[in-house]
C-alpha cells in the first residue's frame, strides 16, 4: 500500500487562486451545440447553467502536463502521488446570473485534504471552493470534491457489478459518442486523456472505454432540473457513484422528492453513475 504524507499535503489547505475570463457569444453557441440546445445568443443574455465549467480553467504549457494529460501536480492542487484523479461530486448555491459578454471571475480556495482507506487502497479527497462572479456580481458558490486513487491490481476489475438503476418519472437516453466527449473536453480545455485517448484509458488505467466527464453529467442533470421546473434551482448537489463509458448509452432521469427533484444518470441496464438533488 502506498504511503502518503497527509500532513505535507494538508499544507495546501487555504491556498488560493484567482482567474478571469470574458464569456463570449461564440463559447455559448459552442456549449449549446454540444448539448443540443438551441436559441439566439447575444451580449447581455443569461448564460446557460454550469457554463462556468468552461471558463477560467487551467492553461498549462505542454511541457508542464503530467502523463495523464492534466497539469502536473504541486501547483494550486496538492501533489497527491496517486495516478487516478476524478471528480467525486460537488454542490452549488446559485446567487445570480452569469451573462454573455461579461467578465467572469473564479476565486478558488483549497478547503480540505483528507485521506481514507478503501478495499482497493488509499483514497485522497481534496475539497475546493470556487466563488464565481460575473462583472463583480456574485453568481454562484461551488464546492468541488476531487478523489485520487491507485490503479487496481492486475485482474481486479476497474468497476464492480451492481444492480441496474430504475428509470425516472422523466427519462431520456444519450449516446456518449467519442465526438461528444471530445467536444466537451475542448470546451473545458481539459487534456485529461481518460476522455479521448482510448489506448491510454484501457491499457494504462484499465477502464473498458472512454470515461464520460463528471462535469458534463452534472450539467445534464442540472439542465434537466431547470427544464422540468421552468426555472433554475436555488441549490444543486451531486455525487459520482461509478464511472460510465462510451461503450453503452446512458439515461438521464428525474423524479419528484420532498423539497425538489432527485436526479440520476445510469448506463442502460447498469447502476447509478451520478446522483443529484435540486431544490428551489
Amino acid at each position: 500500500m502506498m504511503d502518503l504524507d497527509i500532513d505535507h499535503l494538508r499544507q495546501w489547505i487555504g491556498r488560493e487562486q484567482i482567474d478571469t475570463e470574458m464569456l463570449t457569444p461564440t463559447l455559448v453557441r459552442q456549449f449549446n451545440a454540444t448539448f443540443d440546445r438551441c436559441g439566439d445568443v447575444k451580449t447581455g443574455d443569461v448564460a446557460p447553467l454550469l457554463i462556468h465549467f468552461c471558463l477560467t480553467q487551467p492553461i498549462s504549457p505542454q511541457s508542464e502536463l503530467g502523463p495523464d494529460g492534466h497539469p502536473a501536480r504541486g501547483g494550486f492542487l496538492p501533489p497527491v502521488p496517486l495516478p487516478r484523479r476524478m471528480w467525486a461530486g460537488g454542490a452549488f448555491e446559485f446567487h445570480g446570473d452569469i451573462r454573455v459578454g461579461e467578465r467572469v471571475e473564479r476565486r478558488s480556495t483549497i478547503r480540505d485534504v483528507t485521506l481514507k482507506h478503501g478495499r482497493a487502497g488509499p483514497l485522497c479527497f481534496v475539497s475546493v471552493e470556487h466563488e464565481i462572479s460575473s462583472n463583480g456580481r456574485a453568481a454562484l458558490t461551488e464546492r468541488q470534491d476531487i478523489v485520487y486513487r491507485d490503479v487496481p491490481p492486475p485482474g481486479q476489475p476497474a468497476i464492480k457489478p451492481a444492480d441496474p438503476a430504475p428509470l425516472g418519472t422523466h427519462s431520456r437516453q444519450i449516446e456518449p459518442t467519442a465526438t461528444l466527449l471530445f467536444r466537451y473536453s475542448a470546451l473545458t480545455f481539459n487534456g485529461h486523456r481518460i476522455h479521448y485517448d482510448k489506448p491510454y484509458v484501457t491499457e494504462i488505467e484499465g477502464y473498458p472505454g472512454l470515461i464520460v466527464h463528471g462535469p458534463m453529467q452534472a450539467t445534464l442533470l442540472c439542465q434537466t432540473a431547470a427544464d422540468l421546473r421552468g426555472t433554475p434551482p436555488k441549490s444543486f448537489e451531486f455525487r459520482s457513484v461509478s464511472p460510465i463509458f462510451d461503450n453503452a448509452n446512458f439515461t438521464v432521469n428525474a423524479a419528484e422528492e420532498e423539497g425538489g427533484l432527485k436526479l440520476w444518470i445510469a448506463r442502460v441496464g447498469g447502476p447509478v453513475a451520478m446522483e443529484a438533488h435540486a431544490k428551489w
